[in-house]
């Protein structure tokens, strides 16, 4: 829908229409290539979810934002680099990917590399050697609201 707007660069009633059945057609046609399931888009609860993600998303970013700019400022520059190991409980391929973007778009973490269930994250400082720990720390808060809207 974005990109039929870009195109065309008209915001009338009409285009609206012509651009959400285009991406609806579009959308049932093409993704069961890249989504298993495409159907269970349809149900507004996940919806509900997506929105919600995007505010913790948002907050979260806000709060390694601000991590990151103490540590640039404080004299001794307190890092503790290290590559932790991250265990999933999301089983799609699509769920996981989100979960290591949205992970890698809050700085201070960047994700390394998925290997099945496992995500390698480049870690600014690393807070604790446990694994459940840091698990929750990294992915804890993303992970569950991602379950509900992909899975």
């Amino acid at each position: 829908m974005i990109f039929w707007l870009l195109i065309t660069f008209r915001f009338t009633l009409p285009n609206f229409i012509v651009g959400s059945v285009a991406a609806l057609l579009t959308t049932l046609i093409f993704g069961k290539y890249f989504i298993h399931n495409v159907y269970k888009f349809l149900q507004p609860q996940r919806y509900f979810w997506l929105i919600l993600y995007l505010v913790i998303f948002i907050w979260a970013c806000i709060k390694a934002n601000l991590d990151v700019a103490y540590r640039v400022l404080h004299p001794a520059m307190p890092i503790k680099p290290g590559i932790v190991k991250v265990k999933t409980e999301l089983r799609s391929e699509f769920a996981r990917t989100i979960l290591a973007n949205s992970i890698t778009m809050t700085p201070v973490t960047i994700s390394v590399d998925i290997i099945g269930d496992v995500l390698y994250i480049h870690w600014i400082y690393v807070h604790s050697e446990d694994p459940d720990v840091y698990t929750h720390i990294i992915s804890g808060q993303f992970e569950k609201y991602i379950k509900k809207i992909f899975e």
